[in-house]
Parts: C-alpha cells; sequence; structure tokens
C-alpha cells in the first residue's frame, strides 16, 4: 500500500489533502472541517464527493463541533447566563453546525490507513470556553470509522456535542428508488420553516414519511429530521442501511454515545436540477438533539453534554459497503 502523505501546505481550496486506502476502501480526508471528502468500495461512491480544489459544498462531510445542528436563534443558557452566537443559517436565523466547520485542521498523524487532525476551539462570543478537539478516520475491514474526542481546558464546565455530516450514495439509481432501513421509534417534530424543535412524537404520526423501521422504498418523502429512541443490536449498536434496485448499498452504524440521528433528503430549496439535489441522503448521528444547548427548554433528554474541566468525551461512527 501507498503511504498516504498530506502536502507540506493547504495550497488547495479544501485544505490539506490526505488518502488512505485499504481494504478495498479509499478515502479522502480534506483538513478544512476535518471533511470526508470522498469515501469508495472497488471504486464505488459510498458518499457524495467534491473535488480538492472545490469550495466544500456547504457541510457535506465535515465534522460538527462544538455542537451539530442547530442552536435555535443562537441563543442558548448554560449554568445560568445566556450566550448569544453568531448566526451562521441566516436564512432560518439559528446558529448552525458549530464552530470547526470553516477551521483548517492540523494533520497531525498520517498512516496508510489512518489519519488524526486536531483544532482548538477558541473562547469567544456565545462559547466562551477552550477545547481541544481531534478526529481520527481510519480503514479497516468492516469500513471507514471515524472517532472524535474533545478535552475542556477550560476551569468552567462547557457544552458539548458533535456529530458528522455525510451524504450516503447507495448505488447508481436515483435517491427516490433507494430502499432505507432506520431503526428509529421516534421523530422530532419542527416547524416547517425554520425547523425549530417542537417536540417528539412516534414515528407512525406519520409513517408515509417517517417510519422506516422495516425496509422500504424512500420516494418521493421529504425528510430533514432528527430520530432518537433507536433500536439497537447486541452490541448496542444503531444501523442505518441504504440500498440501491443493483443490489448494491452502505451502512452508517454507531454505539449508544449517539443517541441522535439527523436524515436529510438533500432537498434544496430550488430544487430539481440544482447541483446535489437530492444526490444523497444525508445521515448524522449525534451525541445530542437539535437546539440541545437549550435542554432546559424540553421535556426531554436532549443528549448535552456538560464536559467538565480537563474531561473529555468521545464518540464514533462507521461507514461501511453493503
Amino acid at each position: 500500500m501507498t503511504a498516504a502523505v498530506p502536502t507540506e501546505t493547504p495550497t488547495l481550496v479544501s485544505g490539506t489533502p490526505v488518502v488512505l486506502r485499504a481494504h478495498g476502501y479509499e478515502a479522502a480526508i480534506a483538513s478544512v472541517g476535518a471533511s470526508l471528502r470522498s469515501l469508495t468500495y472497488d471504486g464505488r461512491d459510498l458518499v457524495v464527493p467534491f473535488d480538492a480544489d472545490e469550495l466544500r459544498p456547504a457541510y457535506r462531510g465535515t465534522t460538527l463541533a462544538p455542537w451539530p445542528n442547530r442552536v435555535v436563534d443562537g441563543i442558548h443558557r448554560f449554568d445560568g447566563i445566556e450566550h448569544q452566537l453568531p448566526l451562521t443559517e441566516p436564512n432560518r436565523g439559528h446558529a448552525l453546525h458549530g464552530l470547526l466547520s470553516w477551521v483548517d485542521w492540523n494533520v497531525a498523524e498520517v498512516s496508510d490507513d489512518a489519519v488524526t487532525l486536531s483544532a482548538t476551539v477558541t473562547a469567544q462570543a456565545g462559547y466562551p470556553w477552550w477545547l481541544v478537539v481531534s478526529t481520527t478516520f481510519r480503514l479497516g475491514a468492516e469500513g471507514l470509522t471515524q472517532t472524535v474526542r474533545a478535552t475542556n481546558l477550560s476551569d468552567t464546565p462547557a457544552p458539548w456535542g458533535t456529530g458528522p455530516h455525510p451524504y450516503l450514495v447507495a448505488g447508481p439509481g436515483a435517491l427516490d428508488e433507494w430502499s432505507l432501513t432506520l431503526p428509529a421509534d421516534t421523530v422530532l417534530e419542527v416547524t416547517p420553516d425554520r425547523l425549530s424543535p417542537v417536540g417528539l412524537a412516534p414515528v407512525g404520526v406519520d409513517a408515509a414519511r417517517f417510519d422506516f423501521r422495516e425496509e422500504r422504498v424512500l420516494g418521493a418523502v421529504e425528510i430533514d429530521h432528527a430520530y432518537t429512541g433507536l433500536i439497537r443490536d447486541a452490541d448496542a449498536r444503531a444501523t442505518v442501511t441504504v440500498t440501491d434496485p443493483s443490489g448494491t448499498g452502505v451502512a452508517m452504524s454507531w454505539g449508544d454515545e449517539c443517541s441522535w440521528v439527523q436524515i436529510h433528503t438533500a432537498d434544496l430549496p430550488a430544487g430539481p436540477g440544482t447541483p446535489g439535489h437530492r444526490a444523497g441522503l444525508a445521515v448524522e448521528p449525534m451525541t445530542c438533539a437539535p437546539d440541545a444547548f437549550n435542554d432546559d427548554a424540553y421535556d426531554f433528554d436532549t443528549g448535552r453534554v456538560s464536559l467538565d474541566p480537563g474531561a473529555s468525551y468521545e464518540a464514533g461512527w462507521t461507514i461501511s459497503a453493503r
């Protein structure tokens, strides 16, 4: 196998490139946002890719930290103090997907089948804590596993959450033809305009749209919702599987450190003909719910972590060819 060696400086738009190869898989990692730029198995795409010298389309493949998903209005309260985050989702008026998606992470360690990147969350308006975050991408016989680890460098507890943002590709057919298995009993209902959380409901509240506990074709459904009440195997892992009519597929699995998963059918406002529209299925295991930083506002467990000074938290997930 050829060793994965990063360039000396991030001369490409997406930052320093690293390519991993092992067990029939090839993973391309970009340092900006610690992003999964592409992932193939025997030459077949498992995620929607982007080019090394291309500005990453929105949040495709990035690592979300110190929170995934949205903080509604960018406002959150922690230990009795209200904080205002910058509004990075201006069309909906929220703070979206954390603080590290456009940071150029440091490539710390590289081998043929693994790379570790690191970044620092600096204390700032809306998030006055210092954290060091590292992530490792590793190829194995089971696929690509990513782990994210955060350590609180501050002298007070910090709110924390993380998750990835890949768009899975089942095969050559259109997304509408793919079959989805999603082992979740509960969906988080949201407002239609701003996707602000409303409350939990059984997936049967709109089974045609939300209930994929038994494998079935996606069809024309539009989903941009978080699920919980995950059904796990004997190893406490939850697995989402997407299958193409040709018989190929892709799966994503994770342990109980992620109690939520966001599913998005990649519907873009301009609709058909727009690059990326329904090109893949976003599957985003998350350690916490949307707007979890406002945990006190909800009557359910959001999964928000309060990370003590000096403490660390780790989560991971695996993408596999089927």
